[in-house]
């Protein structure tokens, strides 16, 4: 699976641990930056991130800000983009398998890098279910973002 990471400055350095996680998993990386750890802004790289799965150029992304609140907030605005921040791996797996979860958002000053290495492991190896109750709440999903 082909994967884009993105993180402002306060997820920088766990942005760069966790592409050679993914890697190990066997998905393809694409790096949105930052590329170094100075002063940045988190709805530039939830931007990138969102451009990037819209165009289809990779299939999910893994997104990381400091709390990785405003990281979600911003990803969520663009359309189909379905972010969840994510603090557990329940729901990092059953994000896709319900909602059909497409960004994993983290928080680096809020977990530590073996928790998001398992985070990423369970959003990466969860598959949507196509159960049609989960298909009935997509569309009434996307009904409020086309609705706005």
């Amino acid at each position: 699976m082909k994967i884009a990471v993105a993180a402002d400055h306060a997820g920088f350095e766990l942005k760069n641990h966790l592409r050679g996680i993914i890697e190990k998993l066997g998905d393809t990386v694409t790096d949105l930056g930052a590329y170094n750890s100075e002063p940045s802004d988190y709805p530039d790289f939830a931007k990138a991130i969102g451009k990037a799965i819209q165009s289809r150029a990779v299939e999910r992304g893994i997104l990381i800000c400091g709390s990785g609140v405003g990281a979600s907030i911003a990803a969520n605005k663009l359309h189909g983009i379905r972010a969840g921040l994510c603090h557990d791996t329940y729901s990092a797996h059953q994000g896709v398998e319900h909602d059909n979860m497409n960004v994993l958002v983290l928080g680096s000053r809020v977990i530590g890098s073996a928790l998001a290495e398992d985070l990423v492991a369970a959003f990466l190896k969860a598959n949507f279910t196509n159960e049609a109750r989960h298909l009935r709440r997509l569309q009434k999903v996307d009904r409020l973002e086309s609705d706005g």
